[in-house]
């Protein structure tokens, strides 16, 4: 069958995945390499081992980006297995997980996307809500849903001494979430979690890993204020 402008139908199917390739291309190069020292981390530690490379071998961390940037990241890491101590979730559960934070302007309301290793093996998006409160003193382990997709592919397994590479890439209310270049996750957060303020970063749970961190330069988002870096302010 031939289209308007001289396309036929087998043409145009041959072209989508070539043009989803150059639309992925140019969001990866977009990204830049985060240090150490652009991030703070407020649980745990995170160790620089190179100008790009990081490893965290603490059983609770978490970290957001001192400056707001488009909510677009990407972490490239290999997992070196449970980290030596092992920590309960305020839940009391036992998971090994490693993931990235959106809208992170505090610990009660944001958005993960985690990497679950162990014991279950998938990727879960949640929303963290708790209007009117602002530390985790007040709201804890409380308000958080798991968001179903709107389309979604089965996740890559995480064995010990693979690498493994996880993007989310928040645009209003859509979520579209890449393991391994692959989307594996797409649909809405809802309305109210597009509109939390906040930065991107990053939460690992159990997990012993080295990774680097990719985000936008600051510039190109609405006017806000990143909030003020202190340690205590666990999720």
């Amino acid at each position: 069958m031939r289209l308007q402008g001289g396309f036929s139908a087998g043409t145009v199917i041959l072209l989508v995945p070539l043009i989803l390739c150059v639309v992925e291309r140019g969001l990866a190069q977009n990204l830049k390499p985060v240090s150490r020292a652009q991030l703070c981390v407020t649980e745990g530690s995170i160790d620089q081992l190179s100008k790009n490379q990081l490893q965290v071998s603490d059983p609770s961390m978490r970290a957001y980006l001192n400056t707001l940037t488009p909510q677009v990241e990407e972490v490239r890491f290999t997992y070196s297995g449970h980290t030596q101590n092992v920590k309960a979730l305020g839940s009391g559960t036992v998971r090994t997980q490693f993931g990235l934070k959106l809208h992170a302007g505090d610990p009660c309301n944001l958005v993960y996307v985690m990497w679950r290793i162990e014991p279950d093996k998938k990727i879960v998006v949640s929303v963290k809500s708790n209007p009117g409160q602002h530390t985790s003193a007040e709201c804890g382990n409380r308000g958080y849903t798991n968001i179903k997709p709107a389309r979604s592919a089965p996740t890559p397994i995480v064995n010990t001494g693979e690498t493994h590479t996880l993007r989310a890439e928040m645009n209003g209310d859509d979520l579209r979430v890449y393991a391994d270049r692959a989307l594996v996750w797409q649909g809405s957060v809802g309305a109210d979690a597009a509109a939390l303020p906040g930065p991107v970063g990053i939460r690992s749970d159990n997990a012993a890993l080295q990774f680097e961190l990719s985000a936008p330069q600051a510039g190109g988002v609405a006017a806000g204020t990143v909030p003020a870096c202190r340690t205590g302010e666990a999720d």
